[in-house]
């Protein structure tokens, strides 16, 4: 744990209760990545608490559902957690969470010991109906512990100046004096480019990839908003010589998981060159394939920001995206990667620019090569934690002004 009573640099005492669903070693996307390297920074200018959910774990506390709800469905267990929760902040001067499912319990603490509430939005649970699919009756108590907790909060980040309209959008209510934009990093000291497909313990190798074709590469959970099977489907139009490393796991339901199984299946039986890893690999051997890839692609229908394109990018890789949400102020069209429009209403079209981006820079190898030297560039100059921790420190100053 942090040592209590350290001084920040406005020469104050700030202790922050930092509410969080994912800390290490269990985190699953983009919201668990930004909240441990957000703290790692923070630590070196205040005083951090984190409270997380989970198995039990140094450097945090941790909270589990109430055991009577066992069964329950997971929003409602998840609020049990929460009232745990925000009973525990009553040192903090400052309550931070971050998604919904700690949302209700930066509220709580906020009105329970009088601290202000800053609520960091990774995403909008308006914007993802598809997780009715398996919250059910869930999804409509996220949407309202998300609203109440959002509309309530002393200061809403966004992770984009995408997302801030979306926030604004969704909740009309809201001040927009009250929304900040503060973008997700990258540690440019644990994403770089490497070449470890000459090692024994290559997972390429592993694989049987051939480094001698281009590699395509996703990292990704199974959900709706990732645009996985709007890969696959593209897939069928990539380069004969080109392959796929599909690192995708985690489904949200059984039905995506079998609708994406089938897909693969299929896409397997027409080409070669497809290989499914459906477990969360360790960073290093992430490290690996993205760098060896000739592109990435994050096809997303919905992206608040998308870390996973500056992992990318600092691997020095090239990238194909969609052109959703946070996704264009990271990735650089035509300097850092390719845009592609994503419509809704045309999934057939999408799939096909998809395609065309990807054969465009597997065909212009020099071309992809700049693109990744520029993107890993970026990611130094403009992506930072250092940073972020800054500019999230002086809005923890600006609320308990």
């Amino acid at each position: 744990m942090a040592a209590a009573g350290s001084v920040g640099h406005y020469g104050l005492c700030m202790r922050v209760a930092m509410m969080t669903r994912e800390y290490p070693p269990e985190v699953y996307g983009g919201a668990g990545v930004h909240v441990t390297e957000l703290v790692a920074q923070l630590r070196n200018l205040c005083d951090v608490d984190v409270h997380c959910m989970g198995a039990p774990r140094d450097g945090a506390f941790v909270y589990q559902p109430d055991p009577a709800l066992k069964g329950a469905n997971p929003a409602l267990s998840t609020l049990s957690a929460d009232l745990v929760m925000a009973n525990a902040a009553e040192a903090a001067n400052v309550v931070h969470s971050h998604t919904w499912y700690t949302g209700l319990a930066g509220h709580l603490a906020a009105l329970l010991y009088g601290i202000p509430h800053v609520l960091t939005a990774h995403s909008l649970e308006p914007m993802r109906p598809w997780k009715a699919e398996h919250l059910r009756g869930g999804y409509r108590i996220s949407s309202w512990v998300e609203k109440t907790a959002v509309e309530g909060a002393d200061a809403v980040i966004a992770v984009s100046s995408g997302m801030r309209d979306d926030v604004l959008h969704t909740y009309p209510a809201l001040d927009p004096s009250r929304v900040h934009v503060v973008r997700n990093g990258i540690d440019t000291k644990v994403w770089y480019p490497v070449n470890d497909s000459a090692s024994d313990e290559s997972v390429l190798a592993e694989l049987g990839v051939d480094p001698a074709r281009p590699i395509v590469a996703f990292v990704g959970r199974i959900t709706r908003q990732k645009g996985v099977a709007h890969l696959v489907a593209a897939a069928h139009k990539f380069a004969p010589d080109v392959q796929l490393v599909l690192c995708a796991g985690a489904p949200d339901t059984p039905e995506i998981a079998a609708e994406v199984t089938a897909a693969v299946q299929e896409l397997s039986k027409a080409r070669t060159g497809v290989f499914w890893v459906r477990e969360m690999l360790p960073i290093g051997k992430i490290r690996e394939i993205l760098s060896a890839a000739t592109v990435f692609v994050c096809p997303s229908v919905y992206e608040p920001l998308g870390i996973v394109n500056l992992e990318a990018m600092a691997c020095g890789t090239a990238v194909v995206a969609s052109d959703v949400g946070g996704i264009p102020e990271v990735v650089a069209d035509r300097l850092t990667g390719l845009l592609v429009h994503y419509d809704p209403a045309d999934p057939e079209f999408f799939e096909t620019r998809l395609a065309d981006a990807v054969n465009a820079l597997v065909s212009e190898p020099d071309r992809a090569r700049r693109y990744g030297e520029a993107g890993r560039q970026r990611c130094i100059d403009q992506f930072s934690w250092a940073h972020i921790a800054e500019q999230t420190l002086e809005i923890y100053r600006k609320v308990s002004s």
